[in-house]
């Protein structure tokens, strides 16, 4: 038995601040139709619905792992944090394993920046966000 648990080769942190309320944020992930459009090429299970504090899934797919969408409260906004803790099926080289890191680090950010970008709706910096 190990001392400890196997660590996932494909393990990818990232956070965004959004200035509009976590329940905004919240309806952005609600519905499974939008997690095929950030995440296509992943099978995601819920295991935890938060509400507005966030989503927990399995993943399967191009990657086996867990991921979590956490949307923390912070002054007139949200910090989205999101985690993905998984391995890549077949042969992992370690090449292929920086690539995939980096393209998810990448597409970690595209999403929360597109979110941003939309769910702000144009907002002028130093504004009030938007209240639903």
């Amino acid at each position: 038995m190990a001392l400890f648990p196997a660590v996932p080769s494909v393990d990818v942190v990232d956070e965004t601040f959004l200035a509009v309320p976590p329940e905004v944020v919240a309806a952005a992930f609600a519905e499974p139709s939008s997690w095929a459009r950030y995440w296509p090429d992943l099978i995601l299970d819920v295991y935890l619905d938060r509400g507005a504090r966030g989503l927990r899934w399995t993943v399967d797919g191009a990657l086996v792992g867990t991921m979590e969408v956490w949307l923390e409260p912070v002054l007139d906004g949200t910090l989205l944090h999101y985690f993905l803790r998984a391995d890549l099926r077949g042969e992992a080289s370690p090449g292929r394993v920086r690539k995939e890191v980096r393209r998810r680090q990448l597409a970690a950010k595209e999403v929360s920046l597109g979110l941003k970008t939309t769910l702000e709706g144009g907002r002028a910096p130093g504004e009030p966000p938007a209240l639903p």
